[in-house]
């Protein structure tokens, strides 16, 4: 349902009321402002023991609340002064629509806007929604010296110590051999520092603890990757997918190895799309790099005298062009 505003422009008095710029809203700078404030609510948001929907929901919550505003500094921005009626008691008034239903096309797409700069410049946000700390029995140890090795090795993964992190780690499972998020961490210092075989050797040692794990997986695939072993990146997501078959970030990952690594467009699109449309289910705002590799395929298959598959593909995943 729409809704509608009547802006009452007192103009009375004013000099040069005719002109467009004295109402002239900066909408870059509004864009900034309101991404800045959402950005401060999606940092504040926890993430630990909580699953990937309910992080990516709060994000949803923090980005929709900022979209009234900007859809009305974009509307504001535009008015066109000479449309002003003068009413009895020789005020100025200018009638606008706004359609502030979360469904409608002008909202989604003063949305995006919004999410497209936050995941530009919002580092909480791919914080966030990379974050992965289901709680499981031996994620977390119970050892009061292990926990404190381990929080001291976070500590120096802040500061980007990654060698004095992984050191703490390394004392922190030796205290507790089945500590698995200690050995998660520990992968992510080594692929910080281009150990990839060390990486993956962490990551399957929490593996071991946890069969389950979604992290130590995720992130074994996105290691092959860095080793350009491709193949091996897309078994891995599809070991993942036995896990969480409706996580998008296994369509996107395999997405990204037919079709930027393997020259498989065809199925590359047909699971960036899987992901996509996951993306939008979940409100996740990857939904955007998504966007960008499914252009990229175009352009490939374009190149290639496939723009009709391309479209196929798009129809059959239900995604619309126009």
């Amino acid at each position: 349902m729409k809704n509608y505003l009547i802006l009452m422009l007192f103009l009375a008095g004013l000099k040069n009321v005719q002109s467009q710029e004295t109402s002239k809203i900066d909408t870059k700078q509004l864009l900034s402002e309101l991404a800045d404030g959402a950005c401060k609510c999606i940092d504040s948001i926890p993430t630990l023991d909580r699953v990937r929907d309910s992080i990516a929901a709060d994000i949803h919550s923090c980005i929709s609340v900022k979209v009234g505003a900007y859809q009305m500094g974009e509307k504001f921005s535009n008015l066109d002064l000479s449309k002003a009626v003068t009413d009895s008691s020789g005020n100025k008034k200018i009638n606008i629509d706004m359609n502030f239903d979360t469904n409608s096309k002008e909202f989604k797409t003063a949305y995006y806007k919004l999410e497209r700069y936050l995941m530009a410049n919002c580092n909480s946000l791919k914080a966030k929604i990379a974050t992965n700390d289901k709680v499981n029995k031996n994620s977390i140890s119970q050892n009061e010296k292990a926990l404190e090795n381990y929080y001291l090795a976070i500590d120096e993964s802040k500061k980007e110590n990654y060698k004095g992190a992984i050191e703490y780690y390394k004392k922190a499972v030796k205290i507790d051999p089945n500590f698995a998020f200690a050995y998660d961490n520990m992968g992510i210092c080594y692929r910080k520092l281009e150990k990839y075989d060390e990486a993956i050797e962490a990551y399957e040692k929490s593996l071991k603890i946890d069969p389950n794990g979604l992290m130590p997986l995720q992130n074994i695939a996105v290691v092959y990757s860095y080793k350009k072993e491709y193949a091996k990146a897309v078994k891995t997501y599809e070991k993942l997918a036995e896990i969480e078959p409706n996580n998008p970030e296994v369509f996107y990952g395999i997405g990204q190895m037919y079709a930027l690594h393997l020259n498989e467009s065809e199925k590359g699109l047909d699971n960036m799309c899987k992901a996509y449309n996951l993306y939008i289910q979940l409100k996740s705002p990857y939904r955007t790099d998504a966007e960008k590799i499914i252009q990229m395929i175009y352009g490939q298959m374009k190149k290639n005298g496939k723009e009709a598959d391309f479209d196929k593909i798009l129809e059959a995943n239900n995604i619309s062009t126009k």
